[in-house]
């Protein structure tokens, strides 16, 4: 929840003040008020007999009368009330005849009758002082918080803790990373023998391969706190802040030791330098180069590990590569088949399948898949269910999702003419025939003519296993698989009505 600024509340305060002000004057107005009479009028009302009762209050003067009306009058505060009757000419028996009293004033009310008109503008300044300098502190504290890090923190107790078990498949990554793990966990064992762990570690591999996944599940199995930050979150418009936001983020790091430090996309502040690549930047190349001492200068029995991710390994500077840096790389490739089940599983965990669901299937149908692309497929999958108001995922559900993240939703509703039908069909039934006929191709799964994001059909065609290397044969047969949909329009309509599909 947003806090509220400082004048907002003020506007507020006094927006409050004047709705009561206004509240109190509409009961005021409303409420009946005795009629107000002179002196002589109430010495005559006296003599006549028609006054009951006369309450003193200082220079007021309350009257009730015979007939139960109330009247005010008011006299001079020095004199007291029976002498300004008897001078008006009352006489002693008429006085006596009359309930009369003399309510005194008391102390508090004496006091606050004088200090209201003092203490309530000082009061209001008060307020008005009071948030203009929490207004200004506010200020100050964004501006001396300007060179602090905004890493996250992940205590070791955090109830998000991941370990290794959460993370499906990457045998080889999960086995080179066990080393940090047991460091974490007993450095003098190591420091003893005189060995000396990476200071760095490097998670190389394609966009949702589970880079920042597998640094939280290292700090999971150490239980070490874990700081996460962007490479992007360094770098700032005033040169200088992104250094100053690495010393403080090393400086926190220091204190919570052991611990994992984590930049994801530190390709943001770690391009080469001088290369051209990305254009001159003084902010982040001084961002790099205190990264670079902020390596350099910690004892690595201390017990801090800092781990880096990024997509584009080609594209970092030489010093961040070198021995005593981010010397350990990881590499984390896309999933095989029997790696894309078990990230199945995990993800199919919390949502209700059908009994027996054969995930190996859906597996065989998602070479290519990332760990990110799979999840987001049971995603789909689930929401899909819930739009059919069905309680549990079917593998239909799983393979439509397959086909909605590859090619996008069905567009069912798409207004397309008889001719521009039939072209569609003779089109997706040449590509389907010729991979059918070419031995290298992979098989077809599926034709479908029904538009799909951009395509107004589609021949789905899958490949049995993994493959890893691609001989000539398969290019040929891709492309001319790729050509049959030209061919069969040039066999049904001529040459002459090839459309552009």
């Amino acid at each position: 929840m947003t806090k509220p600024s400082p004048i907002k509340s003020l506007l507020i305060f006094f927006g409050a003040l004047v709705i009561l002000g206004i509240v109190f004057s509409a009961i005021n107005l409303n409420a009946p008020k005795p009629a107000a009479i002179d002196l002589g009028t109430l010495a005559r009302q006296i003599t006549n007999g028609e006054v009951k009762a006369v309450t003193v209050k200082d220079s007021t003067l309350n009257i009730v009368t015979n007939d139960k009306k109330d009247e005010v009058a008011s006299k001079e505060g020095g004199e007291s009330f029976t002498s300004v009757m008897k001078n008006l000419g009352v006489t002693d028996d008429k006085l006596a005849a009359i309930d009369l009293k003399v309510a005194n004033a008391s102390a508090f009310s004496n006091w606050m009758s004088v200090m209201l008109p003092i203490v309530l503008p000082i009061l209001a300044i008060g307020v008005l002082v009071l948030f203009m300098m929490r207004s200004v502190q506010g200020q100050n504290s964004r501006a001396m918080s300007f060179g602090q890090s905004g890493a996250r923190e992940y205590g070791k107790n955090d109830k998000n803790r991941l370990t290794f078990g959460d993370v499906a498949g990457a045998a080889e990554a999960k086995e080179e990373l066990m080393e940090i793990v047991e460091f974490l966990k007993s450095p003098k064992k190591f420091v003893a023998v005189g060995a000396k762990i990476p200071k760095g570690v490097l998670l190389m591999g394609p966009p949702g391969t589970g880079k920042t996944l597998m640094a939280r599940a290292v700090a999971g199995e150490a239980n070490v706190p874990f700081f996460h930050i962007s490479g992007s979150e360094f770098v700032e418009m005033f040169v200088g802040v992104g250094a100053a936001r690495v010393r403080d983020l090393f400086a926190r790091a220091k204190k919570s030791a052991p611990c994992i430090i984590f930049i994801d996309e530190i390709d943001a502040v770690g391009r080469q330098r001088g290369a051209g690549l990305g254009g001159s930047h003084d902010e982040r190349e001084q961002t790099l180069n205190q990264i670079l001492v902020e390596m350099d200068g910690f004892d690595p029995s201390i017990g801090i590990i800092v781990m880096a991710a990024t997509n584009r390994p080609d594209v970092l500077d030489p010093a961040l590569l070198r021995p005593g840096r981010f010397d350990r790389r990881v590499t984390l490739d896309l999933p095989d088949i029997n790696e894309r089940e078990m990230i199945l599983k995990i993800h199919a965990k919390s949502k209700p399948l059908v009994a027996e669901l054969p995930l190996r299937k859906v597996a065989e149908r998602t070479p290519g898949f990332s760990g990110a692309d799979l999840a987001n497929v049971m995603n789909e999958a689930a929401i899909l269910t819930a739009r059919k108001n069905r309680k549990t995922i079917e593998l239909d559900d799983i393979l439509m999702s397959i086909e909605k993240v590859m090619l996008g939703p069905e567009r069912r509703s798409r207004v397309i003419n008889e001719k521009e039908k039939n072209i569609v069909a003779y089109h997706e039934a040449g590509h389907a025939l010729v991979f059918h006929e070419m031995p290298e191709a992979d098989p077809v799964q599926k034709i479908s003519i029904i538009a799909r994001g951009h395509a107004g059909g589609y021949t789905l065609k899958m490949p049995l296993e993994d493959k890893r290397l691609h001989p000539k044969s398969a290019f040929i047969a891709d492309l001319a698989g790729s050509l049959g949909g030209y061919v069969a329009e040039v066999e049904a309509f001529g040459e002459a009505n090839v459309t552009t599909w």
